[in-house]
Formats: structure tokens, C-alpha cells, sequence
């Protein structure tokens, strides 16, 4: 969640009966996205649950149609299999930072260890279609087939 900018992002592209569900572990650090949140008339779009985010998506029940990764890289690959179940025919995954500043092509540290080893798994993943975009740190989008 952050600064909660993503979230806003997301929810002010929805229609009014959309819903934002985000996932965090600092009540600290979301105190910020709460303050935005309060501010913007789409901020009552936005659900935030405080916890570890294979904990929270436990918990979740329907569909979610869109699914954005941006944290703890190191789970990526959790993240993706624990909410794909989720995720209908036609949904859409965003992963952002799958290029972790070009670190994937020489992977010293964990992070981009675990990037890479997530980029290969989404790429072999027989469930969805994949493109890896070039933009700014690497955003990978991923349709459920």
C-alpha cells in the first residue's frame, strides 16, 4: 500500500460500486494513503486490510478482476499463486519492477533472485498469456486465459 497512490490510481478508474482491496503489514506507513484516501471522493473505494498479504488473500472470497504486485518481492511468487484462483478468464495481473533496475540480467541480490525466478515462473505458466514492458523498472502484464 505505501503512500496509498496505487490504490487511488485504481480506485478512481472504477466505476462507483468498484472496490479497491490492498494489503500491508505497517499501520505506520498507511496512516499516509489513509490521509489521501480521506481526501479524494474515491478514497471510500478503497478497502485496506493490515497484515501479511498470504494471510489476508486467505481470507478474501469472489473474483478479483485486475491483481497488482508491487512489494516483497521476495513472495512474488506466492502472491501470484495464492490470488490466481481469484482472477477470472480475461483478468489481469500487473507486476511492477520485474527488471529491478537492469539487476535481472546479472541477479546479486535476493530481490532480483527472486524476480528473476518470478519472471520464469510467469513465463512458463500455462495459464496466462504474458508480456514483460520495458517501462521505467519493468511491468509485467499477464491475462488469465
Amino acid at each position: 500500500t505505501y503512500t496509498g497512490y496505487s490504490a487511488l490510481a485504481l480506485a478512481e478508474a472504477l466505476p462507483e460500486d468498484g472496490e479497491v482491496i490492498t494489503c500491508d503489514n505497517d499501520a505506520d506507513v498507511t496512516e499516509i494513503a489513509r490521509r489521501h484516501w480521506r481526501e479524494s471522493p474515491h478514497g471510500g473505494k478503497i478497502q485496506l486490510r493490515l497484515g501479511e498479504a498470504l494471510d489476508t488473500l486467505k481470507d478474501l472470497e469472489g473474483r478479483f478482476d485486475l491483481v497488482f504486485l508491487d512489494a516483497d518481492k521476495g513472495n512474488y511468487i506466492n502472491y501470484w499463486e495464492a490470488a490466481l484462483p481469484f482472477v477470472p478468464s480475461g483478468g489481469l495481473f500487473i507486476s511492477d519492477n520485474t527488471l529491478m533496475h537492469g539487476g535481472v540480467l546479472d541477479p546479486q541480490e535476493d530481490r532480483e533472485k527472486a524476480i528473476v525466478r518470478f519472471n520464469t515462473h510467469v513465463a512458463n505458466d500455462s495459464r496466462v498469456e504474458a508480456v514483460l514492458l520495458p517501462i521505467r523498472d519493468g511491468v509485467t502484464l499477464a491475462w488469465k486465459k
